[in-house]
């Protein structure tokens, strides 16, 4: 079977990624994402799919789980992990609209990862039309939290990655068009200043600002980062009236680094600020952590069967390790071979920007129909 020969079409696939587009699913919201997740099982179940689906927790939506036919159901096969929240706000779509300029397509969550997840679907839709039975059977997860570290469905995506022989992720593409046979380890924590209050007006130097104290750390934070691990804060929230000088300031923290080793001795110097100083504590909890995800014997095998398709189609796959982890990190660190970044190719994820290059689409669902025909 040769993946070049597939018909995918770019305009239908764009017309089946709009409707994924236009339905937003911010993490948070376990609404909206759950939302997203019922269109995902209903065109799967349209494929022919199983699909079983799993209660969220902790406050967040849940996930599905869709195997195909095959004569190996149940078996050990290929599993395609990707997931449906976003980090992008209800109403984003107003402001960042559907649009088409050129080979640019805009939408909020359409590079990260609606795009690579509708990709991985048609790929399995081409295949099935074609009446080409894959050598192993296809299981496809889709998660409601990996934009907040994974913290509800770490267990189910390593559970079902222990179920399988391959993980493909299809989050974004390198820049250049590459793939991702490796991720940074990344850990996040929680901050908090407890201060003393008092009016800010009347009383302000007997009170202690909690807001002061997070804004000294921040600044403390950010200076730590160096060569081997980086430090930054991305959330704070403090105070509730001006006129009252802030006795609670809250804040969250990430730390990543390309060694375990030394995102275990960042974090190690994140705790070790925790104290009392000028009259206000600091806490400092550790969050969800995704461990350092390093490319065995496995995984470059795999790669190098997806650089032999890609060369097929004409393009020279490159790879490399990177940052901004991803479920992948699980599950290569579970040391079961997984390919990373087969998603579409665009740019400015998390922004009012975010947009994909259109003829990627077809590039990259050829490549992953490529992979699901010859993967044994």
């Amino acid at each position: 079977m040769n993946p070049a020969n597939l018909p995918f079409d770019t305009d239908e696939m764009l017309q089946g990624l709009r409707g994924w587009v236009e339905c937003e699913s911010p993490t948070w919201d376990a609404n909206a994402v759950n939302g997203m997740l019922d269109l995902a099982a209903r065109d799967m179940a349209i494929m022919g799919a199983t699909i079983e689906r799993i209660a969220g927790r902790q406050g967040f939506g849940g996930c599905i789980r869709a195997r195909f036919p095959h004569p190996k159901f149940g078996e050990p096969g290929i599993l395609i992990a990707g997931h449906m929240d976003t980090v992008h706000p209800v109403g984003t779509i107003d402001t960042l609209k559907w649009r088409v300029e050129g080979n640019k397509c805009f939408g909020p969550a359409i590079c990260d990862m609606k795009g690579g997840n509708y990709l991985s679907l048609e790929a399995i839709r081409q295949l099935a039309r074609a009446s080409f039975t894959t050598p192993l059977p296809i299981t496809v997860l889709f998660t409601p939290d990996e934009e907040v570290g994974t913290p509800s469905t770490r267990d189910i995506i390593e559970a079902e990655a222990a179920r399988n022989k391959y993980v493909l992720v299809p989050e974004p593409g390198r820049p250049n068009g590459g793939v991702v046979t490796g991720r940074y380890a990344i850990a996040r924590f929680n901050l908090e200043t407890i201060g003393k209050p008092s009016h800010s007006g009347a009383t302000l130097s007997s009170g202690r600002s909690a807001i002061r104290e997070m804004a000294r750390r921040i600044i403390a934070i950010d200076e730590m980062t160096g060569p081997d691990c980086t430090f930054s804060v991305g959330i704070v929230h403090g105070g509730k009236w001006v006129n009252c000088v802030a006795s609670n300031c809250t804040g969250e923290a990430l730390s990543m680094a390309k060694r375990q080793a030394d995102l275990d001795a960042g974090v190690e110097r994140m705790l070790a600020l925790n104290g009392t100083a000028n009259d206000v504590t600091f806490k400092v909890t550790r969050g969800v952590t995704r461990p350092v995800w390093e490319p065995n014997a496995g995984t470059m095998a795999l790669y190098e069967k997806a650089r032999a398709i890609a060369s097929g189609l004409g393009v020279d796959l490159t790879h490399d390790s990177a940052g901004g982890g991803s479920d992948g990190n699980f599950t290569g660190a579970m040391g079961i071979p997984t390919l990373d970044g087969l998603g579409v190719v665009g740019a400015d994820m998390h922004t009012l920007g975010e947009y994909i290059e259109i003829d990627s689409l077809v590039t990259r669902g050829r490549l992953m129909a490529g992979l699901l025909a010859t993967l044994d």
